[in-house]
């Protein structure tokens, strides 16, 4: 069986920066074992696999070890392969998913704009050792559906932080998102993810539904500017829409070929 692979660089308008995911493009799905195993062999952060269903396409995401709920730049590198290499004629592509709902994906102002369920953080007890892992107490903690989020004091420490990924608290959820208000942006961010296999993901769509409520309501203004300032780094524009949220981004194509299973 042949199936057609495309990688791309996500929420960056340069190869070599932003997020690498591949996208798959599968007639019909195959057994979740084989999927899996695609997604180790490229082991990047996600793999994306597509099939259409008339007028939408079944969307679906796996990192090196699991299956994910929700992915950001995996969608937004789908829908870039979807316009740019397979000419879909609409301004809008729209993806039914297995534990997200349907997400729709729009060409706006040069950029692919995705609708994303919101994710507001709450209020939780900073767990044990969570300080002592990242190497600096955060101003604050807060628990999400998936991940933790810690505040940091400003941009510096988010971008010199080097945290202990072997620590439990660091493996307990999902990921640990760290943020701080941004120098020249509106907040910057990290995220790592050793619990899923990815000690840090490069540019993550999914943290910033946590992370737009969160700092929409902080600043006081719904449309925001943000950086995830890990090595590769990556750009978003988010909108706070209640129980939405927009993110978007620019996306490049790095290499198309033909995986063979």
């Amino acid at each position: 069986m042949k199936i057609p692979m495309l990688q791309v660089d996500a929420f960056t308008s340069t190869v070599f920066s932003g997020n690498p995911a591949a996208v798959c493009l599968l007639e019909a799905w195959l057994p979740d074992a084989t999927l899996q195993a695609i997604a180790a062999e490229h082991n990047l952060s996600e793999t994306a696999f597509l099939v259409r269903q008339g007028e939408r396409f079944e969307l679906r995401w796996f990192t090196p070890l699991v299956e994910v709920a929700l992915c950001g730049h995996a969608t937004l590198a789908s829908a870039h392969v979807l316009f740019e290499h397979r000419n879909w004629p609409e301004k809008t592509i729209r993806f039914q998913t297995r534990k997200a709902g349907e997400l729709v994906v729009e060409r706006k102002e040069g950029r692919l704009e995705m609708d994303f369920p919101a994710r507001p953080p709450r209020e939780i007890v900073a767990p044990d050792g969570l300080a002592e892992a990242l190497d600096v107490r955060p101003l604050e903690v807060l628990g999400s559906e998936e991940d933790l989020l810690a505040v940091l004091p400003d941009e510096r420490r988010v971008r010199n932080l080097v945290p202990d990924l072997g620590s439990p608290v660091m493996r307990d959820k999902r990921g640990v998102i760290v943020t701080a208000k941004g120098d020249t942006v509106d907040f910057v961010s990290r995220f790592f993810a050793p619990a899923v296999g990815i000690p840090e993901d490069p540019v993550t769509g999914s943290a910033h539904c946590v992370l737009i409520p969160y700092w929409a309501k902080r600043l006081g203004k719904p449309d925001l500017h943000a950086l995830q300032v890990s090595a590769r780094g990556g750009e978003l524009f988010c909108a706070d829409r209640g129980t939405r949220v927009g993110i978007a981004g620019r996306a490049i194509t790095y290499l198309e070929g033909t995986i063979h299973v």
